[in-house]
């Protein structure tokens, strides 16, 4: 059967709880740079969940100029800190129940580094292709991100389902015409 339908699921909020391996990694990458960490975990998911790292490292306080190497260490100590993630194994029980009709893709705000979490829960195989922040000129909230999912299927706005929690991934997710999923919470 030819599949002409479409999951699309973001990464962080979504398919894993990754706040507190985010916060312990960007913590650890301003403290070696020598710079103040003037944030705590509360504050993190607060004011800096949701888009991009050139949305928020100003308020954590990192100068403009050091954005790319902050981020570029904070890929480095990710893996270290994937210990502190959790699945959401309903979403993931779904996407395997649909896997035979639909296609599968994730499109995240992360980096490259996204398909270590996905390789340490051993979930790669579940997506035919991933998108990250690498792949796009525009992050979420602009749209691009899906539309090069959709693209790559050749699946139609209306054949696709896209599961997202943060308010810039439903912002970016209801521009394309999709159907949107919010994902609140889970345990």
């Amino acid at each position: 059967m030819e599949k002409n339908k479409l999951i699309i699921c973001d990464l962080d909020g979504t398919l894993f709880d990754t706040r507190r391996v985010n916060y312990m990694a960007y913590r650890e990458a301003i403290e070696k740079a020598g710079l103040p960490v003037n944030f705590d975990y509360d504050k993190y998911v607060k004011d800096c969940w949701g888009p991009s790292y050139r949305g928020f490292l100003p308020i954590m306080g990192v100068p403009e100029n050091r954005f790319e190497e902050i981020h570029d260490a904070k890929k480095l100590y990710y893996k270290e800190n994937l210990k502190y993630a959790t699945e959401n194994i309903h979403l993931f029980n779904v996407i395997k129940a649909m896997r035979t009709e639909y296609h599968t893709a994730v499109v995240t705000s992360g980096s490259s580094n996204s398909k270590d979490i996905l390789r340490y829960f051993n979930r790669m195989d579940l997506f035919e292709a991933i998108f990250t922040l690498d792949d796009v000129t525009n992050g979420k909230p602009d749209p691009e991100g899906f539309f090069k999912a959709m693209e790559y299927f050749k699946v139609k706005p209306e054949n696709t389902i896209i599961f997202e929690d943060s308010e810039v991934g439903l912002t970016a997710a209801r521009k394309t015409g999709a159907s949107v999923c919010i994902v609140d919470d889970f345990r």
